[in-house]
């Protein structure tokens, strides 16, 4: 039995701002000891695009309409909208392995065994970050995160069941050729009662108890 406790919040949709605010005000509380459990967000956003360390000062193709946000995370360029289960991990490392590499291939394992139970085989593909469909033919969940005093925040988006059109207007990830995919879009449901949604929700707590070895905690709202 683990003493270490992860509050999952679930919040729905959620401007990317306020989300932003949120878990920066979260990872401070974390890093001064005002909060004494690891908490992670899971959440939507409306359409935006969000630009990483990576791809800092380098001029972005015509996003139309769609809001582009530059921010801390490590990593390029990416998108996020309605249908994109995104969470975003407040977690202080020194209650686990102070090491970021550690981190983002838990992160990894977190999600593909989330993928497992929908019934979608997933790996990594060797030199990049993130998680592929079975071959590293077709990628379905980034990841990009930031650490400070050893207080995670920023953390993975997994398409559920995402409109991947949007993608289409940068390279993903500075990935050039990438062909994004979707829960749905590889026929993901596993053996689960629900919607596609809420089966990927499940899987996704599931993974972070199995990967992290944490005792859940959850509830809906902010």
């Amino acid at each position: 039995m683990t003493d270490r406790v992860l509050e999952v919040i679930e919040a729905g949709l959620v401007p990317y701002d306020i989300a932003l605010a949120w878990q920066r005000d979260l990872a401070r509380s974390r890093i001064d000891g005002r909060l004494d459990h690891d908490v992670l967000l899971l959440l939507e956003h409306p359409p935006v695009f969000t630009v990483g360390r990576s791809a800092r000062g380098r001029p972005l193709p015509d996003t139309g309409s769609i809001e582009v946000v530059e921010v801390e995370r490590g990593g390029d360029v990416t998108y996020h909208g309605p249908g994109q289960l995104v969470g975003y991990p407040i977690l202080d490392l020194t209650q686990h392995r102070p090491d970021v590499h550690w981190y983002l291939r838990t992160l990894e394992q977190t999600l593909i065994a989330a993928l497992a139970e929908l019934g979608i085989p997933a790996e990594r593909r060797a030199g990049y970050t993130g998680v592929w469909t079975r071959g590293g033919e077709r990628k379905i969940a980034s990841i990009g995160v930031h650490v400070k005093r050893w207080v995670t925040w920023h953390g993975f988006a997994l398409n559920v069941t995402t409109d991947l059109s949007a993608f289409g207007r940068v390279v993903p990830c500075g990935i050039a050729g990438v062909e994004m995919t979707s829960v749905q879009g590889e026929g993901g449901r596993g053996k689960g009662e629900g919607s596609v949604w809420d089966l990927a929700v499940g899987a996704v707590i599931h993974g972070f108890e199995e990967a992290f070895g944490v005792a859940v905690l959850q509830h809906s709202g902010a």
